[in-house]
């Protein structure tokens, strides 16, 4: 059984939702040695999230921003957290909503995903700047 841990950086990215399993998976060479395993995604912020869903059409990714802007507001008249901007506050509810962790199965040295399906990292602020990710993964 190995288990190895790594803190990956992502490039700062605009707001909204981004496709980034290419990027994590070019940071984590050492999971090429994994037959089977799982690992485990924290995003160490909490003005952005990460989900698992559609990699290939990039309406989809529109319409989630859309989607959360709109249930999301920002400046609401109730928010008392605004000394980080108007943006800071809807982006912390964002990501409660969607969770800052994934956990994905591994075989044969890659995430095994669907074929449809891909890290989405939600960036809910407007100037976010890098972010950063601890991976666990555990297998053999």
């Amino acid at each position: 059984m190995k288990i190895f841990q790594k803190e990956i950086k992502l490039k700062s990215l605009s707001r909204g939702f981004h496709l980034i399993t290419n990027e994590i998976t070019e940071q984590l060479p050492e999971m090429k040695g994994i037959k089977t395993g799982i690992a485990h995604l924290l995003l160490k912020h909490t003005s952005a999230s990460l989900t698992l869903n559609e990699n290939f059409d990039p309406d989809v990714r529109r319409d989630f921003e859309s989607y959360f802007n709109y249930i999301v507001k920002e400046n609401e008249p109730y928010y008392r957290h605004t000394s980080e901007g108007g943006d800071d506050m809807p982006a912390h509810i964002k990501s409660s909503m969607l969770g800052t962790s994934l956990t994905l199965p591994v075989t044969n040295g890659r995430f095994n995903l669907g074929t449809w399906q891909g890290i989405y990292l939600c960036e809910h602020r407007n100037h976010g700047g890098s972010r950063r990710i601890i991976i666990t993964i555990q297998g053999e």
